[in-house]
């Protein structure tokens, strides 16, 4: 069984693989192209990620399974996915830890306004006054895909005396519903964007949001770019509708010298580093793969199966 694999996390897979494996291990994008035309199993990691898509779109009809360390799935071709019946498992949790702890730097940074204060000293100011002086104890937070990264912000705010409020799909364990929380926009301090992209998050936050938060508010995004309807946070900053934007990622990616939210008031953009942010990445990757790799020969249950329908 022939499995297309990134030559670069060789070292990690190959004294593990089971028996019956045939490992084509690629270094370029038209290397996975070529080798994952009769592939069964295919982990074909690339960055820009539009390259995945492109490569299994070069997939042949032998096609299994695909594997991805992305949470995030929106670069996938996801209805070819469901049509030839190929399994997706993604990365959820390997970068979760991370990404959680950024969003926590990201309120901490917005409420001291270290911005201000790093500025400041690159132009050896001895500031007179602290430019933040938000106490995160007792303020609330509002946390928008209440899931993995979602429950790990919830936690590591709740530990600062933040009342946090999260939103999930279900409603589980006292979550708000898609169809409540931009009711209940006025009531926090922190709106923090956690949800996978899909076609339902898109421009979820627009003008309309944007003005029901509180002008003291300040929106936190590590999610994707695409779920904030950038003209009008733009909008939102210039005119004070909200105190400030913390944006991981930006849409589009990388953002272009000269955009305008580069200059906006009180925002502060970290260039989708969240996940990168870290050491271990592509050892649990690995690790991940490997366990669904030997699940996968075994007929058992892998882990992280995706539901192209829903889009994570």
């Amino acid at each position: 069984m022939k499995a297309v694999l990134p030559a670069i996390a060789r070292g990690l897979l190959a004294p593990q693989l089971p028996a019956g494996i045939e490992a084509a291990w690629f270094s370029s994008p038209a290397e996975a192209n070529a080798m994952i035309a009769d592939a069964a199993i295919a982990w074909v990691d690339m960055q820009p990620t539009a390259l995945v898509a492109d490569a299994i779109r070069a997939a042949g009809p032998q096609l299994q399974w695909v594997s991805t360390i992305y949470a995030g799935l929106d670069a996938f071709p996801l209805d070819l996915l469901r049509d030839r019946g190929v399994t997706l498992t993604n990365g959820a949790g390997i970068n979760a830890v991370a990404v959680a702890e950024y969003a926590v730097l990201g309120v901490l940074a917005a409420a001291k306004r270290f911005d201000t204060v790093l500025r400041a000293g690159d132009r050896q100011d001895w500031l007179k006054d602290a430019p933040g002086k938000i106490e995160l104890d007792g303020t609330r937070a509002l946390v928008v895909g209440y899931g993995t990264i979602g429950r790990l912000i919830g936690d590591r705010l709740a530990a600062f005396g933040v009342a946090v409020t999260g939103v999930t799909r279900s409603g589980r364990d006292g979550t708000l519903m898609p169809d409540a929380w931009t009711a209940r926009l006025g009531e926090f301090d922190w709106v923090v964007l956690a949800a996978p992209s899909t076609d339902t998050t898109k421009a979820m936050i627009g003008a309309t949001e944007l003005a029901a938060m509180q002008p003291t508010a300040w929106l936190i995004n590590i999610a994707r770019g695409d779920m904030i309807d950038q003209d009008a946070l733009v909008a939102a900053l210039e005119d004070g509708g909200i105190a400030g934007a913390f944006l991981d990622p930006t849409d589009p990616e990388p953002l272009p010298a000269g955009h305008p939210l580069w200059t906006a008031p009180n925002c502060m953009i970290s260039m989708h580093m969240s996940g990168r942010s870290q050491t271990k990445m592509f050892q649990r990757g690995a690790a991940l793969f490997l366990d669904n790799l030997h699940a996968f020969v075994a007929g058992r249950p892998m882990r992280n199966v995706a539901d192209p329908a829903a889009g994570y």
